[in-house]
């Protein structure tokens, strides 16, 4: 395999997340969410510990600091554990042949070029927003499709290195040089999509809430001109959101982690905290969300922005959810579907759940699309499920 030089420059990552965002990607999700619950069936705590760490489920991968604190574990057992079940997982897949692995070894083949790999892996990344987990991400996904250790490592590290490019100061925006002057345009779409409260806003708070991860190495940071102080961030969707804050006139002041917002997911109680609350020039205050085109329907996703959306409602914010994208929520509640692709899909579903190999299968003969499939979700109120998939009317 030729080693390349890849500049911190050229990224070569899309501006738009519906342009990456395919059915083949969620198959290469649901490929390992099968081989996670292989695991789990002997281990039950593997099972946990990949998915919250791979971010299988549809939500943002954890860091291994949460996961320890989460386990009562040092940061370096999680690591060790994680190490352990993946290394047992893949074992397992080679001996028994189960799941099929062709997915892997088409999407990233073996004697394709450096630069080609990395950058395809890094562009899934960014559409998914797993930066926090992208070193594992890759490395298993390299492995699976039949390169040798070392090279697994080897190109795996190079994604890291990217990552840690972009959190460096002055490298962090993944798409473009910083601007002289402040900027309007790339803000004015996002403002259209707002779900404006009523009433006059709360202040925001003087700084972000520390969580038990706050300090973790995953996360980047960079000195924002707007505040005068460091901010942080956890991947580069987040990163191009701080940007086009600190660099839009229209922005006052900003506030990374303002709130924590509580929540019940299955019964289970939850924590979340929204990326920023913005104030603009004119007064009014919003509250932010990334949530990536790829995953803003998922079933976990919904519960939590909408919990997020009344937590910015009592405060006499408006709610805004990024997805990186053109499409924004309203946008997809309202995007076109083809009526057969609709109407065999809502027929379906009065049977009862599907699941991936069936909805594979659908996507295949109808065309259907990632895009199209969360525009449904949402218009219906489905619930959709990832690790494994499982797509069911009842939301």
């Amino acid at each position: 395999m030729t080693t390349s030089r890849i500049g911190p420059g050229q990224t070569g990552l899309p501006d738009d997340l519906r342009d990456v965002v395919t059915v083949e990607l969620e198959e290469i999700d649901e490929t390992l969410s099968v081989m996670v619950a292989e695991q789990a069936a002997e281990r039950t705590r593997d099972g946990e510990l990949l998915t919250q760490r791979l971010g299988l489920d549809g939500e943002r991968p954890e860091t291994l600091t949460l996961l320890g604190a989460r386990y009562e574990l040092s940061r370096d057992r999680v690591r060790q554990l994680y190490t352990r079940a993946t290394g047992q997982m893949v074992r397992r897949v080679w001996a028994t042949g189960y799941p099929d692995t062709a997915v892997f070894a088409a999407r990233y083949p073996v004697g394709q070029g450096d630069e080609r790999l990395v950058r395809a892996l890094l562009t899934e990344i960014y559409a998914t927003d797993s930066d926090i987990a992208a070193q594992d991400l890759a490395y298993l996904r390299l492995r699976l499709a039949g390169h040798h250790l070392m090279d697994a490592k080897r190109l795996a590290g190079f994604v890291f290195q990217r990552i840690a490019g972009w959190q460096q100061r002055g490298r962090w925006h993944p798409l473009g040089s910083r601007p002289a002057e402040p900027v309007t345009g790339p803000l004015i779409p996002l403002l259209r999509q707002v779900d404006w409260a009523t009433g006059n806003p709360d202040p925001l708070p003087d700084m972000p809430i520390t969580t038990v991860d706050s300090a973790d190495d995953a996360r980047g940071s960079i000195f924002s001109d707007t505040l005068g102080r460091e901010t942080s961030f956890d991947t580069a969707l987040e990163a191009r959101l701080l940007r086009m804050l600190d660099e839009s006139e229209q922005v006052a002041s900003y506030t990374e982690r303002p709130v924590a917002v509580e929540y019940r997911l299955d019964g289970v109680q939850r924590v979340h905290y929204p990326t920023v609350a913005a104030r603009l020039t004119d007064g009014r205050a919003l509250l932010i969300d990334v949530a990536p085109l790829a995953r803003i329907a998922v079933h976990g996703n919904r519960i939590k922005l909408a919990a997020a959306a009344a937590v910015a409602q009592g405060h006499g914010w408006g709610h805004l959810v990024f997805t990186g994208s053109r499409i924004g929520e309203p946008d997809l509640r309202e995007h076109t579907v083809a009526a057969q692709q609709e109407s065999i899909l809502l027929g379906r579903l009065a049977q009862g759940p599907v699941d991936w190999s069936e909805f594979r299968g659908y996507a295949t003969e109808t065309g259907i699309d990632v895009t199209d499939l969360a525009a449904l979700v949402l218009r219906h109120g489905w619930r959709w499920e990832r690790g494994p998939f499982r797509l069911d009317r009842e939301g």
